[in-house]
């Protein structure tokens, strides 16, 4: 369905210029203009559903997630269509207009079945606009450190395999655009080297690496972090570890889970002071139990408590997050000195050009996708639209 939106009145965080009182103008699912509200022209919106906004809303690009597993009661590893559907009806409410379908730790057969799902949801016609759209896979696990297991079953972890992951990226379609692994668990570092070659993000997580050894690793390819401090070698006076080198390397966007449980708000800010805007990349690594009541879920055949925003196992181990990605935006402006055109490169810009998206997401400019989210003055999400449809709102926008 193709609908003319104009939205107007709101400030817009534009790609290369921020308007106090702007309009955005989308046809086909696209932006097609942008500008301030006194040059817009009267005549050429007569056919255009209007949607009047007030000073007091922020339109920033909509939110990318490169890292979730879950939302609603659905889970990727559930492996099935309607799952998929859960997600991308569920997220836009919290801004998410884009993410990678992320899997978990588990047999292969297990992870073949959620591979070959995103990848069957991507070629019938599923991923539709008016709700969020799923870019990619992120295969987290099963090619991580037994000493960083985590919320990962150790059961089922395996050594770094090129022709298993060959396998798997078939199953997928080619889908998967970014890896999860210790790289000091993979022999002569083959498979982050062929992550590399075939385009695919090496990113270091679940590590036990020295400092040492995350250089051999950007070497050989790697260039993300996976959840900054959580389940890989910490920061040491004598060995800077993983952290250390997600701190001191260029090479390294570094994702990071800012609910205030996975890293204190201090560290935040240290992390937000040392690494910066351009290589903080805001994520949610949320389970199934997001957007639902306190209680026990499954998360990868594990139990999962749920209890005050914060999700553990039996033994208290935290086993991802019910973070939102619009919650995340008002804990770093609360946690830090940042701003919110800061959070856009943050939330938006940075995973946009990492996935090789900028092209069509990530920013508002004319010819991109109509990935926008519309925030009110205390940073909530108040309308969503997906590819240019609405695909969240609040009943008093409109």
């Amino acid at each position: 369905m193709d609908e003319k939106i104009l939205l107007k009145g709101m400030k817009i965080f534009a790609e290369h210029e921020t308007y106090e009182r702007g309009y955005v103008k989308i046809e086909q699912n696209k932006i097609t203009e942008v500008g301030h509200v006194d040059t817009l022209n009267a005549d050429s919106v007569r056919d255009y559903k209007e949607i009047q906004l007030s000073e007091q809303h922020s339109m920033l690009p909509g939110f990318i997630d490169v890292h979730i597993h879950g939302a609603g009661g659905a889970d990727v590893m559930d492996a099935t269509a309607d799952a998929l559907n859960v997600m991308t009806k569920t997220l836009p409410k919290e801004g998410t207009t884009s993410f990678l379908a992320t899997t978990m730790t588990q047999s292969h057969e297990a992870i073949k079945h959620a591979l070959t799902n995103v990848s069957y949801y991507e070629e019938n016609g599923y991923n539709k606009p008016g709700q969020a759209e799923v870019v990619g896979i992120h295969l987290e696990g099963p090619f991580i450190s037994p000493n960083r297991a985590g919320a990962q079953p150790s059961e089922y972890i395996d050594t770094p395999n090129v022709e298993v992951f060959k396998e798997w990226q078939t199953k997928a379609s080619d889908l998967i655009k970014l890896v999860t692994l210790a790289p000091e668990e993979d022999p002569d570092l083959q498979l982050t080297k062929h992550l590399k070659e075939t385009g695919v993000i090496a990113s270091i997580g679940h590590s036990d690496a020295t400092f040492e050894q995350v250089e051999d690793a950007i070497h050989a390819g790697v260039s993300h972090a996976t959840h900054l401090f959580n389940q890989m070698r910490g920061l040491h006076h004598r060995e800077p570890g993983v952290v250390g080198a997600a701190y001191l390397k260029d090479d390294l966007m570094t994702e990071l889970i800012v609910d205030g449980v996975h890293v204190a708000p201090e560290m935040v800010n240290l992390s937000y002071q040392q690494i910066g805007k351009d290589r903080l990349v805001l994520i949610t690594d949320a389970i199934r139990a997001k957007c639902l009541k306190s209680g026990v879920y499954d998360l990868g055949g594990q139990s999962v408590t749920v209890k005050d925003d914060k999700a553990t196992l039996t033994d208290g181990t935290l086993a991802g997050s019910v973070l939102k990605m619009n919650r995340s935006i008002q804990n770093m402006l609360s946690f830090t000195d940042t701003n919110l055109e800061e959070l856009m490169q943050m939330a938006s810009v940075n995973p946009a050009k990492e996935l090789k998206l900028f092209d069509r997401k990530g920013s508002i400019t004319e010819g991109k996708d109509a990935d926008l989210v519309i925030l009110d003055e205390n940073y909530d999400v108040a309308l969503t639209i997906c590819r240019g449809l609405v695909a969240f709102q609040r009943e008093e926008v409109l």
